[in-house]
Formats: C-alpha cells, sequence, structure tokens
C-alpha cells in the first residue's frame, strides 16, 4: 500500500508543478522596455474604461477598471506592447487582500 502512494505521488507531483506556472502570466519584459503607465491609461480610457488602478504585478501591469454600464475589467497587461493577455477572475484578485 506505501508503495502504491509513493508511486501515485511520483506519478502526480509533475502535473500538480504545472498547474500554478500555468495560471500565473509572469512578464519578462526589460524595465527600459516599459511604456509609462498613462500610455496604458490613454488606451483604456479611449476603448471607455475608467481606469481605478494599474500597478506593476509579476513584470505586468495589473489593472483595474469599469465602464459606465457597470462592467468591470480586471486583467494583466504586457508593459512593453500594452496587449492584455491574461484576464483575472475575482478570485485572483481576492488572493492579493
Amino acid at each position: 500500500m506505501k508503495f502504491k502512494c509513493v508511486a501515485a505521488i511520483l506519478f502526480l507531483s509533475p502535473c500538480l508543478g504545472a498547474v500554478p506556472a500555468a495560471a500565473d502570466q509572469v512578464c519578462s519584459v526589460p524595465l527600459s522596455d516599459w511604456q509609462p503607465r498613462q500610455a496604458l491609461q490613454k488606451k483604456l480610457e479611449a476603448d471607455g474604461w475608467t481606469v481605478l488602478s494599474i500597478r506593476s504585478d509579476d513584470g505586468c501591469y495589473k489593472v483595474k477598471a469599469m465602464r459606465a454600464g457597470g462592467d468591470h475589467l480586471k486583467a494583466k497587461y504586457d508593459p512593453a506592447s500594452l496587449e492584455r493577455i491574461q484576464p483575472m477572475s475575482q478570485d485572483d484578485d481576492d488572493r492579493h487582500h
């Protein structure tokens, strides 16, 4: 029985280790290539969003914004291209508070 448990752990451990890496997007852009936060804010405002906050998180820009209709945006953006790379769920946001 002990062998079966050890074998199961060894078999599943590579799978379990891969889940967090796939879930958490980390940007690896050199700081010298980052565009200013104001550029991302202007881009989002042009798309109709009211920016509540922009901060750096795991080398990415983490944005919270909302629209007049009540839509909420919580996402990460590449700091060089300002492209959205990962929508964030409410659970992701709650872990940081």
